[in-house]
């Protein structure tokens, strides 16, 4: 059986998505945004996590505080400001030039509502390995829960790695997602592909 022109058909289906994802997300970048006014700025602080919570939580999650856990969480609170929400759960993944990952967790808000949440997707590039890991994810801009489910473009091959952590971001309009992993295997290289985020499981990585 020739299987050659379905996985050619696949690939080109998600590249497709892909670009047409990274497009659009480049334009919402571009795009001039308000200035807050201050009453804003403080509804605002009132609805979103603090470095000091969002650091108490995940170190509560991987089982404990050091170094590397914070300066990963600095680092996001640098580029992007206090989380409106974060999502904690696990994930398990493996690659050669194409991959797949999929995950489970919770999507958790700062005022104690809660909702469970999948995640699964494609990697194309150079990418090879297999992991296993704890996922942390601050959640930016999320006004909406219905925001969160769908496909976010994710360039693996720019992590940020340190000690055992790692961070990458995931964008889609104004909502930025931020995962910080650790586990056991090994991802690495430049891959090109997505993350799609579901309220029920699917094996379906598209």
């Amino acid at each position: 059986m020739n299987l050659r022109i379905p996985i050619v058909a696949l690939l080109a289906a998600v590249i497709a998505v892909v670009l047409s994802m990274v497009a659009a997300t480049v334009s919402a970048a571009e795009s001039p945004r308000a200035t807050a006014a201050p009453t804003q700025a403080a509804n605002d602080a009132d609805q979103t996590y603090s470095l000091e919570e969002i650091l108490r939580e995940a170190s509560r999650f991987f089982g404990a505080t050091s170094e590397a856990l914070a300066k990963a969480i600095e680092r996001t609170f640098s580029d992007h400001g206090r989380p409106s929400a974060y999502i904690f759960g696990s994930e398990g993944g493996a690659a050669l030039v194409v991959g797949l990952r999929y995950g489970e967790g919770r999507l958790q808000y700062k005022g104690g509502g809660s909702m469970p949440v999948y995640w699964q997707g494609p990697s194309i590039g150079w990418d090879f390995g297999g992991n296993a890991a704890k996922v942390f994810t601050l959640v930016y801009n999320l006004e909406e829960s219905h925001q969160l489910f769908q496909r976010f473009p994710a360039v693996d091959g720019s992590l940020y790695v340190i000690a055992g952590f790692s961070v990458n971001y995931q964008r889609s309009g104004d909502v930025v997602l931020a995962p910080i992993r650790t586990g056991v295997g090994l991802r690495a290289g430049a891959s090109l592909g997505y993350i799609h985020y579901t309220r029920e499981r699917s094996l379906v990585p598209l």
